[in-house]
């Protein structure tokens, strides 16, 4: 945890990933966060593999920095008690459909009545100023939705999603930057409650666009959008003698110590090689010169040689190569936090004047209710009665 943020009070009503993954970046950097969850629990808690305590990978590596308080919603109690904690909060994030939330009775103008100061963040699928505002939206959907499974059409193969949550991921970061300029703005004298709306499928056509709007961006039909270097059948990892390595020559010069070293001549002499825009034309053809050399040295060789050359480059790594990696070893990348975890990846921000302290292990579910209670100033004849009338439901 880092002590960026000590003090800011955060209310989270988030389950999975999306939502989930916002309070944890929060937390990482000292915002008190109290997760809030209905009785049966945030769904990412069962999801395999689950650890010792019975939480799985999933919901411990989204939550940490968190305590957890149970309510349920659907009593006048537990809406009770969640109002209260709507007053402590200065931020609120919650990762429910539009609909929803506001049967709860917590949309953005019944929050802002109980909390003017609040900041609201709503993640959501779809914005609400669209069409599809409202829809259910899960990271395949949104891959789809977005254009992500799209890409690999552009190459002559069948759409397909990344295998990794990268909707949700991209969503997250997203709508936590617009958090953070809320606070920012807070802290420079902006009064009154501010809503921030991040939404799935926005933050992915933004993601994807960033460099596929290409000659879109000018003025030109839809049809010519995509950056067409991605789409080079020989842009991919190279099979070396032994195995798999990445190599991205960009400039003129990396081309040229790499062709020079491979003895590529002919490429160096054509005539388009030295004028800029002609190469970039022909930057499909050089990938395939590069697939052809790779295959004539091992991969130690081709590692070695493109240090030699400057040349950016890695080896392919398997998921269970980044366990062992040496680097992410330097830069103690992972760290046991609690919950029967051996590994937790921790935030790839680091801040080398500040002293890091330890990290809260993802909560068990509801192993704050009453300590939270109390906080917010109920006795405990008052925590027995909300008890009583199911504010807590059976978790309480």
């Amino acid at each position: 945890m880092i002590p960026l943020l000590p003090g800011l009070r955060v209310l989270d009503l988030t389950s999975v990933i999306y939502g989930p993954l916002i309070g944890q970046v929060l937390g990482d950097l000292g915002a008190e966060v109290i997760k809030v969850e209905g009785p049966e629990g945030d769904l990412a808690r069962g999801i395999q593999p689950r650890g010792p305590q019975g939480d799985s990978a999933m919901f411990v590596c989204n939550n940490r920095n968190k305590r957890s308080v149970v309510l349920d919603l659907k009593t006048p109690a537990g809406c009770e008690v969640f109002s209260r904690l709507l007053r402590w909060a200065e931020v609120f994030v919650h990762n429910m459909r539009p609909a929803a939330i506001e049967r709860l009775g917590f949309g953005f103008d019944k929050v802002a009545a109980i909390n003017p100061q609040i900041i609201y963040c709503a993640a959501v699928g779809f914005g609400s100023g669209g069409r599809y505002a409202g829809r259910p939206a899960f990271d395949d959907v949104i891959q789809a939705a977005g254009g992500i499974a799209a890409l690999p059409s552009y190459r002559g193969q069948d759409p397909a999603y990344v295998p990794g949550v990268m909707a949700d991921k991209v969503a997250a970061l997203t709508a936590t930057y617009g958090v953070m300029a809320a606070i920012a703005a807070r802290g420079r004298g902006m009064a009154g409650p501010i809503e921030v709306e991040a939404a799935m499928f926005e933050s992915v056509a933004a993601f994807v666009l960033n460099e596929h709007l290409a000659a879109a961006a000018f003025g030109g039909p839809p049809e010519i959008a995509g950056y067409h270097r991605m789409f080079a059948a020989d842009r991919r990892p190279y099979r070396t003698q032994d195995g798999w390595i990445a190599a991205l020559p960009y400039t003129e010069q990396q081309w040229r110590r790499l062709l020079d070293f491979t003895g590529r001549r002919d490429v160096l002499e054509a005539p388009w090689f030295a004028d800029p825009g002609e190469r970039s034309a022909h930057i499909a053809e050089l990938y395939t010169v590069l697939a052809e050399e790779m295959t004539r040295r091992s991969t130690a060789d081709w590692l070695q040689a493109l240090q030699d050359l400057d040349i950016p480059h890695a080896r392919v790594n398997r998921l269970e190569d980044l366990l062992t990696d040496p680097h992410l070893q330097d830069v103690d990348f992972f760290a046991p936090n609690g919950s029967g975890l051996a590994r937790s990846a921790r935030q790839p921000v680091s801040y080398p004047g500040l002293a890091a302290q330890p990290d809260r292990p993802a909560p068990v579910l509801g192993a704050d209710t009453e300590e939270v209670a109390q906080m917010l100033g109920y006795d405990a004849s008052a925590v027995a009665a909300l008890r009583a009338a199911g504010a807590f439901g059976k978790a309480g």
